[in-house]
């Protein structure tokens, strides 16, 4: 099989589909004004923190299923077991594809209980997140061992998949293979290397070929010179890497 790409039931996923823009901006009108700008280029959004912050958050949420759009709910749920239960139940019929959690096992396993249709995404090391800043916080192993710890876990309690930097996916694609989805954030395209607060980045090619599913882009198209022809621009590397067409 050619290595660049991903295996048969990756393919699945329709090519168009893997993008996922990040909406991480201050107000729910910025990121509508967003997703109209970039009309048929994106099929998938992340809305996190930042405009769950803004108190237009589910109508927002609303207002993108309601445009045919998938919607990756990021808020990394972090709490009692049975408080991240009822929050995952209280999205399971909004629409959502995806949600976030943290935590330890017990905190996985709640999320799953009634998810309803959206699947459960477990965070493993932040991008932003290096070897310097695990010391930081205590934990004595390298990024990719962690990583795969976190991966593991995430299997055995049921979650969906994992969020996990497209340099760390070959060792979760070679120990789980398909069994759980891979959403990598930190993409950046090779000729725009900006200096941010991502550390562990690939571009698009390296992450698909390293057995990423999804590829989570936020400032490479959001703050381009032309966020449309960026968009179009990175869906045709994706198809590229796949080889397919646009």
């Amino acid at each position: 099989m050619n290595a660049s790409v991903p295996p048969p039931a990756s393919r699945q996923i329709e090519p168009a589909d893997r993008l996922i823009v990040a909406l991480d901006v201050p107000t729910a009108e910025q990121a509508r004004a967003i997703v109209d700008q970039l009309g048929d280029a994106v099929r998938f959004y992340k809305i996190g923190l930042e405009l769950f912050m803004s108190g237009n958050y589910f109508d927002l949420l609303d207002w993108l299923v309601a445009r045919g759009k998938k919607v990756f709910v990021d808020l990394k749920f972090f709490d009692v077991p049975e408080t991240v239960r009822s929050a995952v139940r209280a999205l399971s019929s909004s629409g959502a594809a995806f949600a976030t959690v943290h935590g330890n096992q017990a905190i996985m396993e709640a999320a799953g209980l009634d998810k309803g249709a959206v699947k459960i995404l477990a965070v493993t090391v932040l991008t932003s997140l290096d070897r310097g800043d695990l010391d930081d916080l205590g934990f004595a192993c390298d990024v990719d061992a962690l990583v795969l710890s976190r991966a593991r876990r995430a299997l055995a309690a049921g979650c969906d998949g994992v969020v996990s930097s497209g340099l760390e996916a070959p060792r979760i694609r070679a120990e789980m293979g398909e069994r759980l989805l891979v959403v990598t954030p930190g993409i950046r395209p090779v000729e725009n290397k900006p200096v941010d607060d991502q550390k562990r980045t690939v571009d698009v090619a390296q992450a698909l070929a390293n057995g990423a599913d999804y590829l989570v882009v936020g400032r490479p198209i959001r703050n381009a010179v032309d966020p449309v022809a960026a968009a179009w621009a990175m869906q045709k590397q994706i198809a590229e890497a796949l080889g397919r067409a646009v």
